[in-house]
């Protein structure tokens, strides 16, 4: 049983506690949480220790999770490193780059498992995706929510479209070759909407749009490459692919023919349309689940510590050049 802790008991840190509770691997020791008053009614809500301090928990834990506001994953991550910890740490990874790289070469130096949480990668409507080969030529995600007092003490760059950062960059094997990028701060001192064109030293571009002010909720994201379409919703756990074959014989599987392409030389091009039944499924507890089976197995974390730094540098260039533009504007 590896003995655990969760550092952090807020909206997301209630949520690590009862999931790490459901998995048979993990002994949950308790947690760690600087409100008191809120220590107690998730210590009485799940029937699990609160610690007084920090120390105290790391000093009895294998591993743990860190679901502390951004400003402080550094120094909870390198105090539970420097106790041979393996850490599970919620994005945004870290505050700069530099703060990344550190906490990268420590668990490295110390063998131990680093994993960061982009719960999306788990999301069973990517997993969709998994026995389809991806070649893009451009890719348009959205995600867009009705606002939220929570999570507004960052931009929504590092609040939200960093999920479709981390799973375009898991899409596309290329470097980014360059960014332009377009927000503004609406009800917030930080940017509430965003829009990033990122273009891929293959040609690949992906346009991304991430707004925490709309009426509505979104998480989309669409692949346009040769001879397909692909749509995954990530709300309704739904993959769609549209698909041009050559001939009848070579229709994908469980497809559905939905037009007929006329060519020179009369053989026929074939439209088709596929959805990829997808099982539902609780995307936190496979991603701590996957972050234990790391650890007991010394597999690779599904999603690494290099995986996050190079989503948060993606966003904060995309951060920096929206304020740059608005500092200009004034």
């Amino acid at each position: 049983m590896l003995k655990m802790g969760v550092i952090g008991a807020g909206h997301l840190g209630r949520w690590h506690i009862k999931n790490l509770q459901a998995l048979k691997n993990v002994d949950l020791l308790g947690f760690y949480d600087v409100d008191t008053k809120r220590s107690e009614q998730i210590a009485q809500e799940f029937q699990t220790t609160p610690y007084d301090s920090l120390d105290k928990l790391l000093d009895r834990c294998d591993a743990v999770s860190i679901v502390v506001p951004t400003s402080y994953h550094y120094d909870v991550a390198k105090a539970a490193l420097r106790k041979n910890i393996h850490v599970f740490c919620e994005k945004p990874f870290m505050q700069t780059i530099a703060e990344a790289n550190d906490v990268i070469d420590h668990a490295h130096r110390k063998n131990l498992v680093l994993q960061v949480g982009h719960i999306e990668r788990f999301n069973p409507a990517l997993s969709g995706l998994k026995n389809i080969p991806i070649d893009p030529l451009f890719i348009e995600s959205h995600r867009i929510s009705p606002f939220n007092p929570r999570g507004t003490d960052v931009a929504v760059i590092l609040d939200l479209m960093i999920h479709d950062i981390d799973i375009i960059l898991a899409l596309v094997k290329s470097d980014v070759e360059q960014i332009d990028a377009a927000g503004a701060p609406v009800l917030t001192d930080t940017i509430d909407i965003a829009n990033a064109r990122i273009k891929f030293t293959n040609g690949c571009v992906a346009n991304i749009t991430a707004s925490r002010i709309s009426n509505k909720q979104m998480r989309k994201i669409r692949i346009f490459q040769k001879s397909a379409y692909i749509s995954v919703d990530f709300l309704k756990n739904r993959t769609e692919i549209y698909s041009l074959s050559e001939g009848l014989s070579e229709l994908p599987e469980r497809s559905i023919q939905i037009a007929e392409l006329a060519t020179a030389s009369d053989r026929k091009r074939v439209i088709t349309y596929k959805q990829v039944n997808t099982d539902k499924s609780n995307a936190m507890l496979e991603e701590l689940r996957a972050f234990t089976h790391a650890i007991e197995t010394g597999a690779p974390p599904p999603v690494s510590g290099e995986d996050g730094k190079k989503a948060l540098e993606i966003a904060l260039k995309i951060e920096q050049q929206i304020k740059s533009t608005l500092k200009n504007m004034q």
